[in-house]
């Protein structure tokens, strides 16, 4: 008979906890990871168990590990730094994770993350290790692939920079009574920016700087687009036009109009500012057009620096815009500044921009050094005041008539 006062028999004790740890086994043998155990009191910590996860991972059947080290997964290509770290950590009786390149006994290769736990018993004596090991190779491999498309790209990325930089005019070029130099300094990478000088009909010169909205790949690629146009020897220039067999120039006005009907804003998610000019190499005679662009900086002999006239939308802005030529004259040992809003809008640690008054500061201050040189400064201030943290492109470009 049994157990009349309520309270649970041996017999039904033992048959519980029997029940229980066959629960645990099947629960062991049917986990998707491999788990092993190691007795840390034998030579060369033998394997004492592996689950039929092990089993299905590995390849190797339990009949064939049983009492080897598990060392046996290892092979030619086994990172040397994550073998050191297992053995370190059975050295010293501790926990540790490592990720490592192991074989199954068909010879294939497998990422395994191995972690490894120490049990003690109750005097504090490691008597075992039990190990897990997951397949993470569909992980390894993804990260794999994604890196070498990061460098690719990279490497993309930097042919097309150095390409962007072989597009520039040379940092300073003297021609008639006319000296010009620029600074390029590009956020990226690749820039949105863009600077010209063009030598056009009847012995005058096209200047330009522009700056395309947003940064990274799209803005490069408008900036090369427009860098490819606004040239005069691209079949349907928009810088020059043929009345019969002479070419001729067309005023910036126009051009600023052909660039607007050419690039809107519904079609290209990107618009871009531009101040455009020719200037007369006899004379010093400047017609130039502003497209939403910062006013380029008059420096006359012997006065302050001060911004020119002109206003005008950025193009792609607004279908059928009109723009409006504008005319000065350099006169001999007089500049022209023209810069990207990189340069006024550069921030401080404390989030101040450089500002207008800055600029226009520096371009008096190195108003006795060279043109080139004094840009260089001029650009170097405003690396400087950001901590060379750049978060626009930074382009000047200048002209003196000497």
């Amino acid at each position: 008979m049994g157990d009349t006062t309520g309270q649970p028999t041996t017999a039904g004790w033992t048959r519980d906890v029997a029940d229980w740890l066959a629960l645990k086994d099947r629960a062991l043998d049917v986990a998707a990871e491999g788990v092993t155990i190691a007795d840390a009191r034998q030579p060369d910590r033998p394997l004492i168990y592996v689950n039929e996860g092990f089993e299905r991972m590995t390849g190797y059947p339990v009949a064939e590990v049983l009492g080897r080290n598990c060392r046996f997964l290892q092979g030619p290509a086994s990172d040397a730094i994550a073998v050191a770290e297992i053995r370190a950590a059975l050295r010293e009786h501790r926990e540790c994770v490592v990720e490592i390149l192991n074989y199954r006994k068909d010879g294939t290769a497998f990422w395994n993350r191995l972690s490894i736990t120490p049990v003690r018993d109750s005097s504090g004596e490691v008597t075992h290790f039990i190990g897990i090991q997951s397949d993470v190779t569909a992980r390894r491999l993804a990260e794999d692939g994604l890196r070498r498309s990061k460098e690719a790209l990279e490497q993309d990325l930097r042919l097309a920079a150095r390409v962007q930089q072989a597009l520039l005019p040379p940092p300073e070029v003297e021609v008639g009574g006319l000296r010009i130099a620029h600074a390029f300094h590009p956020c990226d990478d690749l820039a949105g920016d863009g600077v010209g000088i063009v030598p056009l009909p009847d012995n005058r010169l096209g200047l330009y700087v522009l700056d395309v909205s947003g940064h990274g790949v799209g803005a490069a690629l408008l900036s090369f687009t427009l860098t490819h146009l606004l040239s005069p020897t691209v079949e349907g220039a928009l810088l020059t036009e043929h009345a019969g067999t002479a070419p001729s120039m067309v005023s910036p006005s126009r051009v600023a109009e052909r660039l607007n009907r050419q690039f809107p804003m519904d079609r290209t998610r990107q618009y871009f500012t531009l101040v455009y000019g020719v200037i007369d190499q006899t004379t010093g005679r400047f017609q130039y057009v502003m497209a939403g662009h910062p006013a380029p900086v008059l420096l006359r002999r012997g006065a302050p620096p001060v911004a020119v006239a002109g206003v005008g939308l950025p193009i792609g802005m607004i279908d059928k815009a009109t723009f409006d030529d504008q005319t000065l004259t350099l006169e001999p040992g007089d500049r022209l500044y023209f810069y990207t809003d990189g340069a006024t809008e550069a921030l401080d640690a404390a989030g101040e921009e450089f500002g207008h008054a800055r600029l226009l500061d520096e371009i008096a201050r190195w108003r006795d050094q060279p043109l080139r040189a004094g840009l260089d400064m001029m650009s170097a201030t405003v690396r400087a005041w950001c901590g060379d943290s750049l978060k626009d492109d930074v382009s000047l470009l200048a002209v003196e008539r000497h």
